[in-house]
C-alpha cells in the first residue's frame, strides 16, 4: 500500500495520516470550504477542495471523493468514523473502483447497519439481546401493543440510527404516542430510513464495548473492553478501560460474545461490539460499529498497539499483527475526555474562533487534536476540539493526572467542557467506578445545574 485517500476530517484524518507517515504511506486529504485551514489539510501530502460546508455537499459526496481517488490512483480509502464510514454503498463502488476499502465487506456493514437485522443475526449467533421487538414498526397501534409486551420504561429506536440520534426513552404510553412520528421523520431525514423498533429499557445500566479485529484469513480476536457509560444526549463524553466495577468471570463471558458476534458476521478488519449491562453484571447485545471508533485511543494505550496500523495491514491482505489471543495483554488504566465546544451546561454548540489554547504542563499526555489557535469551528459539523488520553498503572493515578490536566488546561474564544471535566474528576460516584449511563446528569443536578435533555 503506498497511497491512501482519506475521507474524513479534524483529528481522525490527523490520526490517520500519522500512522501512514510511519509506515511511509502517502495520503490525501479532502476538505470543505470551512475546513481550509485545519492542520490535517496541510499534514496530507495531497489535498483536495471537496465542496461548500454542508456535509451533503463535501464529505458526503460519494461519487467526487472516488473520482478524485482514481486521479490520483490512491491503493486504499480510509473512511475513519463517521460520515461514510458505514456506507455499505461507498465501500462498494470504492472496491469496483480497483480501490480497497479500509474496513469490513459492504455485506457485513449492510447487516449490522440495520439494528432489527443485526438483532436477529445476535440471536441466532446465541449472543444475547435486550427484549424488544423483532420487526420494524409501523404504526403507533402496533408499538402501543408491542411496548405493553416488554413493559415500560422503553427505548424508542431508529432501525438505521447511531450517535445517539433517532432514540428516546418512553416511560409511558403517552411519551410514546408523543415521539413516534417525530423519531420516524428523524430517521428518514438522517438515515434515509424510517424504521422504527422498541427495546427494553435497562435501568442503572453501563455501556460496554469490546474491540475486536478479523482477518481475511478467519482470525479474530478482541482487545479487551471499554467502558463508555459517562454519557450526554446518549453520547459518549468519556471512556474507560479496564472497567471499573466489572467482575473479571462476566468480563470474560463478554469477550466470548464479541468474539462470536464477529464470526457470526466473518468479521474483517476493526470493528466493536456495543453492549448493555445491568446492575447484576448482565450483559446484553446493543449494536456493532463496522468502522473504528472515536475511543480506539483507549485501547491503543492499554495494548500499545497501534489499531491504524493494524487497520492498514488487514486492508493490503496481511494475517492480523497478533493473532493469538493469549499474547495480547492489557497493560494499566486509561481514559480518553472528548473535549468539546459547546456549553458545558446545556451541551449546546458553541462555534467560534479558538484565540486562545494551552493544553498545561502535565507530562505524558496524549492529545489528539483537530484543532489548533486560532482555526475556527464551524457549525456545519461535530464540535469535538480534541481527546485527551491519559495513561497509568492504575486506575487512581490516571485520575490524578487528569485532574491536574484538566485545573491547567485553558481554551478561550470557544466555551469548552474542559471545567466541567474538571469538576467532575472530583465526584465520588466517579471515582468509585461505580455507575451507570445515568451519571453524568445526576451529578449535574446534583450540583444544582439545569440538565439539557
Amino acid at each position: 500500500m503506498k497511497k491512501v485517500l482519506i475521507a474524513n476530517r479534524g483529528e481522525i484524518a490527523r490520526r490517520i495520516i500519522k500512522t501512514c507517515k510511519k509506515l511511509n504511506i502517502e495520503t490525501v486529504a479532502i476538505y470543505s470550504e470551512a475546513d481550509q485551514e485545519l492542520p490535517y489539510v496541510k499534514e496530507a501530502d495531497y489535498a483536495y477542495l471537496i465542496g461548500p460546508n454542508p456535509v451533503q455537499q463535501s464529505y458526503l459526496k460519494v461519487d467526487e471523493i472516488i473520482a478524485i481517488a482514481i486521479k490520483e490512483n490512491v491503493d486504499a480509502i480510509h473512511p475513519g468514523y463517521g460520515f461514510l464510514s458505514e456506507n455499505a454503498d461507498f465501500a462498494r463502488k470504492a472496491e469496483a473502483a480497483g480501490i480497497k476499502f479500509i474496513g469490513p465487506k459492504p455485506e457485513t456493514i449492510e447487516k449490522m447497519g440495520d439494528k432489527i437485522g443485526s438483532r436477529l443475526t445476535m440471536i441466532h449467533a446465541n449472543v444475547p439481546v435486550v427484549p424488544g421487538t423483532e420487526e420494524g414498526l409501523t404504526s403507533i397501534v402496533e408499538a402501543k401493543e408491542a411496548a405493553l409486551n416488554i413493559s415500560y420504561p422503553i427505548m424508542l429506536k431508529a432501525s438505521a440510527g447511531g450517535g445517539g440520534i433517532g432514540m428516546i426513552r418512553c416511560d409511558d404510553e403517552a411519551t410514546l404516542e408523543k415521539h413516534f412520528e417525530s423519531i420516524k421523520t428523524r430517521a428518514k431525514s438522517y438515515f434515509g430510513n424510517d424504521v422504527v423498533f422498541l427495546e427494553k429499557f435497562i435501568d442503572a445500566s453501563r455501556h460496554i464495548e469490546v474491540q475486536i479485529f478479523g482477518d481475511s484469513f478467519g482470525n479474530i480476536v478482541h482487545l479487551f473492553e471499554r467502558n463508555c457509560s459517562v454519557q450526554r444526549r446518549n453520547q459518549k463524553v468519556l471512556e474507560e478501560s479496564p472497567s471499573p466495577n466489572f467482575p473479571q468471570e462476566a468480563r470474560e463471558k463478554l469477550y466470548e460474545a464479541a468474539i462470536n458476534a464477529a464470526k457470526a458476521v466473518e468479521y474483517v478488519n476493526a470493528g466493536t461490539v456495543e453492549f448493555i449491562v445491568d446492575q447484576n453484571h448482565q450483559f446484553y447485545f446493543l449494536e456493532m460499529n463496522t468502522r473504528l471508533q472515536v475511543e480506539h485511543p483507549v485501547t491503543e494505550a492499554v495494548t500499545g498497539f497501534d489499531l491504524v496500523e493494524w487497520q492498514l495491514k488487514v486492508a493490503s491482505g496481511e494475517e492480523l499483527p497478533v493473532k493469538d489471543q493469549q499474547l495480547i495483554k492489557s497493560n494499566g488504566h486509561a481514559f480518553e475526555f472528548r473535549v468539546y465546544a459547546e456549553d458545558p451546561k446545556t451541551f449546546f454548540p458553541s462555534p467560534g474562533t479558538i484565540t486562545y489554547l494551552n493544553w498545561g504542563e502535565v507530562e505524558e499526555i496524549r492529545i489528539e487534536a483537530g484543532y489548533e489557535e486560532g482555526n475556527k469551528v464551524t457549525p456545519f459539523y461535530d464540535p469535538m476540539i480534541a481527546k485527551i488520553i491519559i495513561h497509568e498503572s492504575n486506575r487512581e493515578l490516571a485520575i490524578e493526572k487528569a485532574q491536574k490536566v484538566f485545573s491547567s488546561a485553558k481554551i478561550e474564544g470557544v466555551k469548552t467542557n474542559i471545567d466541567l471535566f474538571d469538576r467532575f474528576l472530583h465526584a465520588e460516584s466517579f471515582n468509585s467506578g461505580v455507575y451507570s449511563t445515568s451519571i453524568l446528569g445526576e451529578w449535574m443536578q446534583n450540583q444544582g445545574e439545569e440538565v439539557s435533555k
